[in-house]
């Protein structure tokens, strides 16, 4: 199992973090969305870097359009000598509509279209086919050569594509080469329905899980003393309210029983009560959704949840902590 870290905010430190994750163990380095754009990061941390993998964990897909991602993947995979992966996630509807102001529809089969779509391009890049794809979502009928960049020295870029639903997942099994699994899962969820979806979506493609890897932003609480414990318990607990407020989210709570906390949690979230929303999350709750253990037993506590299903892990952990209490934690997880 791999381990991966990140690097959020601006440009200015983006490099030098990245060869800091590096230097410090990490196999890969996911950039999310949030307040900056994803890929620019990258681009420095692939100046600055020499064996880590480069990632988006995750862009927004469907603020974009295929030709655009194909693009900026080729560029990526170049730059980093093939160790990019094009994370992909579909991010909900009022974001692409209100925030975005892009069109949403049939997020799911529009996923599809939009993978398919990148592939297509990149194979009329690298063998020189007629670029003539047709969708019910999108459209790519012309590539002249001055617009064509030529074959990626390095082949194509991974695509991992994020999902919690069920036709989601599927499409995920189907047309990418890897799973993004939700910070908001737990490991029945995964068990009794991510990898039978994904499983759904490889076979309607005629293959089978064999090379296909599970990656996922695991949530855990941890510290070295109960002081530092139950601040990191405070900090978990605040942000699985955060995702269980989301209606997209409900199937994950349904499945332990716990769909009608989805309601309490949204209603709060609309009356701005942010801060009262963690107080519903009990500890049984906590442990369900992560990984609880002390500093000296949270490695081992990753691995007999994860270390059987996940190819790569990263560690979720939305509380204040110091760079030593992770650098412990990736030495044992690749002791182990």
């Amino acid at each position: 199992m791999k381990i991966d870290g990140g690097i959020w905010g601006g440009l200015d430190k983006a490099g030098r973090a990245a060869a800091q994750q590096e230097a410090r163990g990490y196999d890969g380095i996911w950039v999310p969305e949030t307040s900056h754009d994803p890929f620019l990061p990258l681009i420095l941390a692939a100046e600055h870097t020499e064996r880590i993998d480069l990632a988006t964990g995750i862009v927004v897909a469907f603020a974009r359009n295929p030709m655009t991602l194909a693009q900026v993947a080729w560029d990526l995979q170049a730059a980093s000598q093939g160790r990019f992966i094009l994370g992909l996630g579909s991010q909900i509807k009022p974001h692409i509509t209100r925030r975005f102001s892009m069109p949403w529809s049939s997020p799911a089969a529009r996923m599809r279209e939009m993978i398919l779509a990148i592939r297509a391009i990149w194979e009329s890049w690298n063998q020189g086919t007629t670029l003539d794809f047709r969708g019910d979502f999108y459209s790519h009928t012309l590539m002249t050569p001055f617009f064509n960049p030529g074959p990626n020295p390095h082949g194509d870029a991974r695509i991992f594509l994020a999902g919690v639903g069920e036709l989601m997942t599927q499409v995920a099994g189907e047309v990418a080469d890897g799973f993004l699994c939700h910070g908001f899962t737990t490991r029945q969820y995964l068990d009794e329905v991510t990898l039978p979806n994904l499983a759904k979506g490889r076979a309607k493609a005629g293959k089978a899980m064999d090379g296909f890897q599970l990656a996922g932003p695991m949530f855990v609480v941890t510290g070295r003393d109960d002081a530092e414990m139950a601040e990191a318990a405070k900090g978990v607990k605040g942000q699985i309210a955060f995702y269980g407020s989301t209606p997209a989210y409900r199937p994950v709570l349904e499945l332990h029983g716990w769909g009608d906390l989805q309601e309490q949690l949204n209603r709060l979230s609309k009356e701005g009560r942010w801060a009262e929303m963690g107080d519903l999350i009990d500890d049984h709750m906590l442990a369900t959704f992560a990984v609880v253990a002390p500093l000296d037993r949270v490695a081992g506590a990753l691995k007999d949840r994860w270390g059987d299903v996940l190819d790569r892990l990263s560690f979720y952990a939305p509380y204040d902590t110091d760079r030593a209490q992770w650098d412990e934690v990736i030495a044992d997880l690749k002791a182990a």
